[in-house]
């Protein structure tokens, strides 16, 4: 096994793109590495998504295979829509990470390893019969760098008065800091960070940054690694930062209650992969957000709509169990007609499934999941970015529609990151909240909690404001009063003027846009997380000469008012999914005639983009 002993040139090459692959056991801190490496990029301008996979075991036993974790970047000087399909560099920190990863990695691509923990039982628990780093093949096949990253961080800390197991998890930052040598990274930026990470717990700063600098010697003095740079993209003028989607979610929310001056009310029950938001939530108290951690998911929806009822701009998230769990409650919001958002970050299932994998197969419980006849506006953000203007956007048709709003994220958007322009005051959405102040409307007639205006919305009328008393609850009421009734006709008017509104939501749908030609061969529809994947699927086979376009659907109900016409210019049409295809089920009871092919994927990852190219190519 050659170790690249030989001296290579060090001179900076120049590259657009690099995809980086940082796994390890559980308790490694691929995840702080990873996100470390993502701050350094983001500092040095470029465009990025992040995809960390962590395992679903919290104490998983150490070197098992199914207690391994990992972190993928992808940063470049051009647009990035995704983390990358297969890594250019994995850096492994132990043989079962090593066997999960290395097919994964490109042909010719760098694999980086801490030799150190390929001891015969490490193997023996990874399932290796023989050292694969002793096999010739995976020498021809990549480039291999191994590393005494154990030995060498326990040099680097000889004297520091560190326990062995506080030693060992320094190790990190020795990789981290083979990786800030090779793409030209500012020492000081990180030795910075590290003080910050650890200011409460002073004694560990010195020794990691001593560490990150040892890992950073060793890649300018072992003579061989190359050296990189990746220039700057050219992202539009502004200030950014870093966000995951569950960060922006809670943004998102945040900044609907400084806009309106109104409390946004969360009610949430912890459930992986959407906790993040009860908990960013939770540190958002001075901008009008007020969380409540509830003993379970019923209880944290109803929380939500009491405080709707209240007056208060209300919503809970969860994960698909979550969602099941509330769908009763969800049913009460609809026949009561109050406003309320339900964030489902989507993840692998049934039951508790892959709870840390990403899916999207919750869309059409989010779309007929509930009993009685009971639609409500659906709609799916389409990046991490992209959670805050969705979560926007979902209060705010809550509250002009006074209907629950269900709006889909998923894990691989929930738990990946990119930049975030943070927008001037200006850009953001126009947003009113009315409520019913008065015994009487404008018109003069006289206030009925269920008397509706010309888009069939009813009155929010507050409890407490006189004058305006009136009921609501789960049993049927009447179509102007709201005292209950058990009247068949009326019945069947209610459930048909609650549809119908929802159907004139699609007045709020944009129009779609066509990525490519409005006819040809055939049509990519994409929706939720997987535009990333298909926009750039799309961006190659075009590039290709093929005659193929490219549709993604963030309102999946109502859908947009031309998708119909769209569907129809194209001989095929292709929808991918992380699912087993419950888009193409959806578009094809919603227009007759057309029949989508499907791509899915339920492996608890994201699409792929060469896969997805080479999908298309078979059919066309």
């Amino acid at each position: 096994m050659s170790t690249q002993a030989t001296a290579r040139k060090t001179e900076v090459q120049q590259v657009d793109t690099v995809t980086i692959r940082f796994v390890g056991d559980s308790g490694d801190g691929m995840q702080l590495t990873g996100t470390e490496f993502t701050k350094a990029s983001a500092l040095a301008g470029n465009d990025l998504a992040t995809f960390p996979d962590y395992p679903a075991e919290i104490r998983a036993p150490a070197g098992s295979l199914f207690g391994v974790s990992g972190y993928q970047l992808n940063f470049g000087s051009k647009k990035i829509l995704t983390p990358g399909d297969a890594p250019d560099v994995l850096v492994a920190m132990n043989p079962a990470a090593l066997k999960m990863n290395l097919p994964d990695l490109k042909a010719g691509g760098m694999l980086i390893v801490n030799s150190d923990a390929f001891t015969a039982l490490n193997l023996e628990k990874a399932g290796y019969k023989s050292n694969p780093l002793e096999d010739p093949t995976v020498a021809e096949n990549f480039r291999v760098h191994l590393v005494d990253m154990t030995k060498l961080t326990e040099a680097a800390l000889e004297g520091s008065g560190l326990s062995s197991k506080e030693v060992g998890r320094c190790r990190n930052y020795f990789a981290l800091g083979i990786l800030y040598w090779m793409y030209s990274r500012p020492v000081e930026q990180q030795l910075q960070a590290i003080a910050k990470k650890f200011a409460k717990k002073p004694e560990f700063v010195e020794p990691n940054q001593k560490v990150f600098k040892a890992g950073y010697a060793y890649g300018e003095t072992a003579e061989i690694f190359e050296r990189y740079v990746v220039p700057p993209s050219k992202l539009r003028p502004g200030t950014y930062r870093n966000v995951t989607g569950n960060f922006a979610t809670a943004l998102g929310f945040a900044t609907v209650a400084r806009l309106t001056g109104r409390t946004v009310f969360l009610g949430s029950y912890p459930i992986t992969p959407a906790t993040e938001i009860l908990h960013e939530m939770a540190n958002m108290k001075e901008h009008g957000v007020v969380t409540y951690q509830a003993e379970d998911e019923i209880a944290g929806i109803g929380s939500a709509i009491g405080a709707a009822f209240g007056g208060a701009l209300a919503c809970t998230s969860t994960s698909g169990p979550g969602l099941a769990l509330k769908t009763e409650m969800m049913g009460l919001a609809v026949i009561t007609e109050l406003p309320l958002v339900i964030v489902d970050v989507q993840r692998g299932g049934p039951s508790t499934g892959m709870p840390t994998k990403t899916e999207q197969a919750d869309l059409l419980q989010a779309i007929f999941g509930r009993h009685g006849e009971s639609p409500l506006p659906v709609l799916a953000a389409q990046s991490p970015a992209d959670c805050f203007w969705s979560a926007m956007e979902a209060m705010r048709i809550a509250v002009k529609w006074m209907t629950p709003v269900i709006l889909l994220t998923d894990g691989y958007l929930g738990n990946g990151s990119e930049p975030f322009r943070i927008p001037d005051v200006e850009e953001l959405p126009k947003f009113e909240v009315k409520y019913q102040t008065g015994k009487n409307y404008a018109n003069g007639t006289e206030f009925m909690p269920y008397l509706r205006d010309e888009k069939l919305v009813r009155p929010w009328a507050i409890p407490g404001t006189p004058g305006l008393e009136h009921r609501v609850g789960g049993l049927e009421k009447d179509s102007l009063t709201g005292m209950v009734s058990y009247d068949g006709l009326n019945h069947e008017k209610m459930v048909k003027t609650r549809a119908q509104k929802i159907r004139n939501v699609v007045e709020d749908v944009p129009d779609l846009e066509v990525f490519g030609a409005s006819t040809g061969d055939l049509l990519l529809v994409s929706w939720g997380g997987t535009f990333g994947s298909v926009r750039a699927a799309a961006e190659v086979l075009q590039a290709q000469g093929k005659k193929v376009s490219h549709v993604h659907l963030r309102w999946i109900n109502p859908l947009p008012k031309n998708l119909g016409a769209i569907l129809k210019g194209f001989g095929k049409v292709l929808v991918p999914e992380v699912n087993d295809g419950q888009m193409a089920f959806y578009l094809r009871g919603k227009f007759p005639g057309v029949d989508p092919l499907q791509f899915n994927r339920i492996n608890g990852k994201p699409i792929k983009i060469r896969d997805l190219v080479g999908k298309v190519l078979e059919v066309l």
